[in-house]
């Protein structure tokens, strides 16, 4: 057997040594790289009452882009949706806070936003509401100067209930009692429907109040209905309704009544008219103000936002199976008219 003596090369390097020893370094350069990447990359946390649809995460995405942040790129977003149970959400916030997450965005109403403050009073939250005041609920102290770690943008769903009232009396005036959709479970809708039976007594009609906690409640809500021969409904701001549009939106079409709801996505359902803000507006806003608070704004500085776009939709073929005639001078003022 041959005994191999070692070879001296002289202070050289072999081939293949000098080879291992580049990728060797290379690997250890884009493992730096990697770590530093992960770094810096930022970690936001998004509830929602029941799912972040497509069209308004993409609104959110383009918001955070303008202020500089992509997901993939230099984010990283952890969605925890509740699906509509409600009783899930503090958990879903105690998960995000467990993940270190950097700022909580709370989104498809108030009960998000109570639950995300009920949990964390450190981490930053953006909320994104519109079936209550942010102020009466509790979440912030003014919504100049909101304090502690909260802020966002309110929708004014509710608040814009008399506006409702008066679109609603231009496509029926002769209405002479007007149904009013209620959910008794939110208490903070409670003054939002006081304000639109108070508008309806203004105009000298009678405002019937309907309860409805959930879509169980519609079999005897809609008898409620028919009995009282309400000439108009309004469907009030509230998650409840909006997460079964396309359900409410039907059982309104078939009990052939007028109705006027808070967001679009009803009129996209086959309702009659809405009247609300612009939520891909809102949406956007959000991810701006979320870039914000990632830059170093703190929430209690920064005031809470409300919208300046609003909407008017008109779905003309709802009127048609209605028997209704929609005066020119409102669908002039539609920002979207379906035929």
């Amino acid at each position: 057997m041959d005994i191999l003596e070692p070879v001296d090369f002289g202070g050289a390097i072999p081939m293949q040594r000098r080879e291992f020893l580049a990728l060797a370094a290379g690997a250890t350069l884009a493992s730096r790289a990697a770590t530093a990447q992960q770094r810096s990359m930022r970690v936001i946390g998004i509830t929602h009452t029941t799912t972040f649809t497509q069209g308004l995460r993409q609104e959110f995405e383009r918001g955070l882009h303008e202020a500089g942040f992509e997901e993939g790129r230099n984010l990283a977003v952890i969605y925890r949706p509740a699906e509509g149970r409600m009783d899930r959400l503090p958990g879903l916030t105690r998960e995000l806070v467990e993940r270190s997450v950097e700022v909580i965005v709370t989104t498809g109403g108030s009960l998000a936003a109570q639950a995300a403050k009920a949990v964390t009073t450190t981490t930053p939250i953006l909320f994104m509401m519109g079936d209550a005041d942010p102020v009466q609920a509790g979440l912030v102290a003014s919504l100049g100067r909101p304090g502690g770690n909260m802020t966002g943008i309110t929708i004014l769903g509710g608040a814009l209930g008399p506006k409702r009232v008066e679109i609603l009396r231009e496509i029926v005036p002769h209405a002479k009692s007007i149904a009013v959709l209620v959910n008794p479970k939110n208490t903070n809708s409670a003054p939002h429907g006081r304000e639109v039976e108070a508008a309806i007594n203004a105009a000298g009609q009678q405002p019937i109040m309907l309860m409805a906690a959930g879509a169980e409640d519609f079999d005897s809500v809609f008898a409620r209905l028919r009995e009282s021969k309400a000439d108009a409904l309004i469907v009030t701001a509230d998650n409840v309704f909006t997460r079964v549009a396309p359900q409410l939106t039907a059982l309104v079409a078939r009990n052939r009544i007028p109705a006027i709801y808070q967001w679009r996505q009803f009129v996209d359902a086959g309702g009659l008219a809405s009247y609300g803000a612009s939520l891909a507006e809102v949406y956007r806003q959000g991810g701006l103000y979320t870039g914000r608070i990632l830059k170093g704004d703190k929430p209690a500085d920064l005031p809470v936002l409300q919208p300046t776009k609003f909407e008017l939709a008109i779905n003309l073929k709802a009127a048609k199976a209605l028997g209704l005639t929609v005066p020119p001078t409102l669908i002039a003022r539609a920002d979207e008219v379906i035929e």
